[in-house]
Formats: C-alpha cells, sequence, structure tokens
C-alpha cells in the first residue's frame, strides 16, 4: 500500500470521522446538560413536597422514580440523536414494564396505597383503628403494608391496598369517645330511680369526663323489662378502662340498691 492510497483514504474518511466527533461531542454536552437538568428537576420537586410537609419515605421515592425516568429519556435521546433506531428499545422496555407490572401487580396495588396513605394519613403510629378488617394500635406504616397490633397483642400487618380498599375507622382522632353499655332491669324496677342512680354512679368512675355528661336512657322494651342505655364519654387511652369500670359500677349500684334480677317471664300455658 503506497502512500498515495492512505492519503486518499485519509481524506474520505475525514469529514466522517469530524462528523461524528462533533456528533459525540454533542452528545457529552447533551449528557452533561440532561443530568444538570435532572438534577434541578428532582431538587426543585423534593423541596415543593418537604414545603408541603410530605412523609421522607414517599419523598425518596417519588424522587428516585423521577430521576430514573428521566434518565432513561435522556439515554433513548442520545441514542436517537446518533441516529439509533429508538424504536425497537422503546418497545422492550414497555414490554418489560408491563411483565414486571403483571408479575408484580399485587406488590404494586400495595405500593401505590401506601403512597396514598402516607400522603393523605388518615391515621399515624401509635392510633387506635380498624383498618382492613383489623382492630388495633398502629406500629407501623409502610410502603406495602400497616404493621397493627391487636388487643390480644398480636402483631397483624395488613396489606395497605386492602387498608384503602376497606372502611378506615381511627378511634383516636377525636378528643374522646363514647362507650356503649346496657343494663337489664325487670318490669318491676323503678326506672326513674335506676337512671337517677346510675347517673350519679357512672359519673364517679375514673376518667369519665363530665362534659358530656354520662346518658342514661330506656333503650327498649324487652320480654325481661325496660333495658336502660349507659353511655359515659371518656379519652380514647382510657376507653377498656371506663368500660369495664362502668359495668361494675352498674352491678354495684342496682345490686346495691335492692333491684330485682331481671327473669324470663313463666309462660303459662292452658291445660
Amino acid at each position: 500500500m503506497d502512500t498515495a492510497q492512505v492519503g486518499s483514504w485519509m481524506e474520505q474518511a475525514q469529514p466522517i470521522l469530524v462528523a461524528f466527533g462533533l456528533k459525540v461531542i454533542g452528545a457529552i454536552v447533551v449528557f452533561i446538560i440532561g443530568r444538570w437538568l435532572i438534577h434541578l428537576v428532582t431538587r426543585l420537586v423534593g423541596a415543593a413536597m418537604t414545603r408541603q410537609e410530605i412523609d421522607p419515605t414517599v419523598q425518596r421515592y417519588l424522587v428516585s422514580f423521577i430521576n430514573v425516568a428521566l434518565n432513561i429519556v435522556l439515554v433513548v435521546a442520545i441514542l436517537g440523536y446518533f441516529g439509533v433506531e429508538t424504536t425497537s428499545f422503546a418497545a422492550l422496555v414497555a414490554g418489560a414494564g408491563v411483565a414486571i407490572g403483571a408479575a408484580w401487580s399485587g406488590l404494586l396495588s400495595n405500593f401505590a396505597a401506601g403512597i396514598f396513605l402516607l400522603v393523605l394519613r388518615p391515621y399515624k403510629v401509635g392510633e387506635y383503628v380498624s383498618a382492613g378488617g383489623v382492630e388495633g394500635t398502629v406500629l407501623e406504616i409502610g410502603l406495602f403494608g400497616t404493621g397493627i397490633n391487636t388487643p390480644d397483642n398480636v402483631k397483624t400487618v395488613v396489606g395497605n391496598a386492602k387498608v384503602m380498599g376497606n372502611d378506615i375507622k381511627n378511634y383516636t382522632a377525636n378528643p374522646y369517645r363514647r362507650v356503649e353499655l346496657a343494663a337489664q332491669l325487670a318490669g318491676s324496677a323503678d326506672v326513674h330511680k335506676a337512671i337517677a342512680l346510675l347517673k350519679d354512679s357512672v359519673a364517679k368512675v375514673a376518667n369519665t369526663m363530665k362534659s358530656p355528661a354520662v346518658d342514661v336512657e330506656i333503650l327498649e322494651f324487652n320480654e325481661f323489662g325496660p333495658k336502660l342505655a349507659v353511655r359515659p364519654y371518656c379519652h380514647t387511652d382510657h376507653y377498656w378502662q371506663v368500660y369495664f369500670d362502668t359495668n361494675m359500677a352498674i352491678a354495684d349500684t342496682l345490686g346495691g340498691a335492692g333491684f330485682p334480677v331481671a327473669t324470663r317471664p313463666v309462660k303459662v300455658y292452658p291445660v
């Protein structure tokens, strides 16, 4: 191979190499600017979520998701700049996303529900709730499940999708709760006296609120006699203590006052 042929090839290759070099430089510039813009966007989104007091866990996941998505867009754009066919690549990414979504549909639904729980905050750690068919004290709110400690001291993890798909009762959200109890009287009992005695005795139960005052009213009449609704109010932290102490107060009050025991009336059948 002589020098003339080499020089000819170099002259022919020079425009191609120059064009390729310019494209590489352009791609590097696009990559640097793109990375800077991605960093700026994620930083602004993170700052906006911080101002809105969104949970830090949610912030990290959302910022990470946005960062990954924008980086994929940047890579596809650079490949397109070099003339690489990106349609197949995009289809491959979309197909992989569909396959992963189908395989992880349950987990992803729990993840999405967890985001809503962390943002909307229908309950917080330490509150007593009924969620997803489970009642107890919230131990943790995860992105995939909520940990609840039931009254019998069993830690139960409920999927967030199940929590969001059912009614949520937060017993701690309000400053007080009403305790629902009943007192069965005999048909011959003095109802007015029983109501007065119960209102006085239940009001003395520890941690019972003065306002609202204790409710004692006739709930219904049944075959035994009048049935009274006994409803004291208390802070949610003292619910079970007031519940059991009020039951004891009902028994002591009616028994101490000599009220007759409610018994089923004897049916007399004709001979």
